[in-house]
């Protein structure tokens, strides 16, 4: 992926060394970091995470890292929240008594009612696209870690969908900003693809400010 670079958001909220590797395996040109002024000269944006919301946006405004993802979502750089790192993205959660969230894509997050099957919901889930994205190939099966989903305002902002217990939205889009519920980077050679066409976007996106410029 020459002449792009991924930065991977670094607020000590779990899985960034995963991420880290598995975008290298796919080619891309990565930066970790927890500094906003160097991530915010990356070509595009990871927002990884596992935990509680309340906690994750409170790492974020902390370090002033919020800003790093609000001001790539409207500079049009493409931007990937993974797992608690998707739900971020939203207006805010139940979780933990309530917390405001980024506010990039309308909608809440809240418990998903599993109707009596074990939470969190662990395990691999077969994700049914609901519209056509330069993220998904075709239906596939993702591992997934969590006991909250998102619950997008606008159903053109869901991509795909899966289920267990309900039907929830488990890929997004909003412009530039996407999220996937699942652990791309834990699901196999399907995760990988993923990511890999991410990195595409993120170059295409790099090349045409460059010739815009």
């Amino acid at each position: 992926m020459s002449g792009a670079r991924i930065g991977v958001i670094d607020y000590g909220m779990g899985n960034r060394r995963s991420v880290e590797k598995a975008l290298v395996h796919v080619g891309a040109d990565v930066l970790v970091s927890s500094e906003p002024a160097r991530l915010s000269g990356c070509d595009g944006l990871v927002l990884p995470g596992v935990g509680a919301f309340p906690r994750g946006m409170e790492r974020l405004r902390s370090s002033g890292l919020d800003a790093v993802v609000t001001d790539a979502a409207a500079a049009g750089r493409p931007l990937l929240g993974i797992c608690l790192g998707m739900q971020l993205l939203f207006d805010g959660s139940t979780e933990m008594g309530g917390a405001g969230g980024l506010g990039l894509i309308p909608g809440s997050v809240s418990r998903i009612e599993a109707g009596g099957l074990r939470i969190p919901h662990i395990g691999w889930n077969v994700v049914h696209a609901e519209r056509s994205s330069p993220l998904l190939d075709a239906d596939a099966a993702y591992y997934h870690v969590h006991s909250f989903c998102a619950r997008p305002a606008d159903a053109a902002d869901i991509v795909a969908s899966t289920e267990y217990g309900e039907r929830f939205a488990t890929v997004v889009s909003r412009g530039s900003v996407h999220g996937v519920q699942f652990h791309p980077e834990k699901s196999s050679r399907d995760g990988l693809a993923l990511l890999a066409r991410f990195c595409a976007l993120v170059l295409a996106a790099d090349t045409g400010a460059k010739v815009a410029a």
